[in-house]
């Protein structure tokens, strides 16, 4: 199965949620998350942390990710990895290829003429808001 990563990014108040525009297909044209694919030998924690920093110029030093969870896609034989993380410090970012937009966490996440995944972003949301940011420890968890 090939296997990639999402990375749920809050801000430094964590009222809002990074996004980016995808320029292509899968979902061309519609909002999500960052991320990308998982390399052979490669930890899913090194790659969520390869990723960001790739895409938006978030580095180690801004962000402490932890694994929030996975869904694997049988009929696409398809892993993904979701991390979610919030910033230190505001920062600014540096795009890649898909433009980086924030988000605020009244918008409607479900809207699929809007965000990708099929009203999955809208749930995947709802979960890392309740994921305990504050009072983990600062070592990504990689299981």
């Amino acid at each position: 199965m090939e296997t990639y990563n999402c990375i749920v990014v809050f801000n430094k108040t964590k009222d809002k949620i990074l996004f980016c525009k995808r320029v292509k297909d899968p979902y061309k044209g519609r909002y999500n998350f960052v991320g990308g694919k998982v390399e052979a030998g490669e930890s899913s924690a090194h790659a969520a942390y390869r990723e960001l920093e790739e895409e938006t110029g978030i580095s180690r030093c801004h962000i402490t990710l932890h694994r929030l969870m996975d869904i694997t896609y049988y009929y696409q034989d398809l892993i993904l990895e979701f991390f979610v993380g919030q910033l230190r410090d505001d920062i600014t970012l540096v795009q890649e290829i898909n433009p980086l937009e924030w988000f605020p966490l009244t918008e409607n996440f479900a809207d699929e003429d809007r965000f990708a995944g099929e009203q999955n972003i809208g749930h995947i949301v709802n979960i890392a808001l309740k994921y305990p940011l504050s009072q983990v420890s600062p070592k990504a968890d990689d299981r």
